[in-house]
């Protein structure tokens, strides 16, 4: 389920805030950050425009706001998870 209003690259750069424990991010570490539809400076710059990161005057480094860290602070998990392994063979039995 993606967040209303934000796209999968939005939300993959906030996670990578998260997945490196940092508050600030060169733009060079962000444009570096895979993603299967694309991703490069873009969706940092929209990520200011909403709010959800501050840029340093020359557009170089992003710091999370506190509405990025309230972002952040939900733990998603999928609304219905799949039965793993073990529960499966042992409803077979």
């Amino acid at each position: 389920m993606l967040i209303k209003g934000m796209t999968e690259q939005e939300i993959r750069v906030l996670q990578e805030f998260r997945r490196l424990t940092t508050e600030t991010m060169p733009l060079t570490t962000i444009k570096t950050i895979k993603h299967p539809f694309g991703g490069g400076e873009a969706p940092a710059f929209s990520l200011v425009q909403k709010g959800y990161l501050s840029a340093d005057d020359a557009r170089q480094n992003f710091t999370l706001t506190q509405k990025a860290r309230d972002f952040l602070a939900y733990d998603l998990k999928p609304e219905f998870e799949e039965p793993s392994a073990a529960s499966a063979e042992e409803v077979t039995e």
